[in-house]
């Protein structure tokens, strides 16, 4: 199994609940919390937050394709965000919080940009989640992986409760 196993990075807020959000999922192997997409190599999460090094708060999925499709992914991904909401998710403002998907595969972009145009059905604003090839992911320091099981009542937007 683990020799078919896919990758998709998400950014939507804060790492720390999308990161337990996709861990629950059945088919999802492995999540890592990082820095994607920005004009800096090797940040720390001070520099990300305090300086403009262009990188978002991002999670890389590691997915089963045979146990979970991108497409059902991607929409779950849209159940815990607000995509009309430029560069803020709940509390956190900033760049760092916008919300986007970054691919590795080039054939995943017409399977994610027919999930965006169905969800935008729901939406009067424009969607403004990012959707763009990975260019950079540098993993976050070790005590943001897994927050969220190493702190179970650390902050989060994510209301889980509101999940199916």
């Amino acid at each position: 199994m683990s020799s078919n196993l896919k990758d998709i990075y998400f950014a939507g807020g804060c790492f720390w609940g999308v990161e337990k959000y996709f861990s629950l999922i059945s088919g999802v192997h492995d999540t890592t919390v990082g820095y994607a997409n920005g004009n800096t190599e090797n940040p720390t999460y001070e520099e990300v937050c305090h300086h403009d090094t262009g990188h978002a708060e991002t999670v890389h999925v590691k997915y089963s394709p045979d146990l979970i499709s991108l497409k059902e992914l991607t929409e779950r991904f849209f159940k815990i965000i607000d995509p009309t909401s430029l560069n803020r998710q709940g509390g956190d403002a900033g760049t760092q919080y916008r919300t986007g998907i970054y691919c590795v595969n080039e054939g995943d972009f017409g399977e994610i940009r027919e999930v965006i145009a169905e969800e935008q059905k729901k939406y009067d604003a424009p969607i403004v989640t990012e959707l763009a090839p990975l260019q950079n992911f540098y993993q976050a320091e070790e005590y943001h992986q897994d927050y969220l099981v190493k702190n179970p009542n650390g902050y989060c937007h994510i209301n889980f409760s509101n999940l199916e």
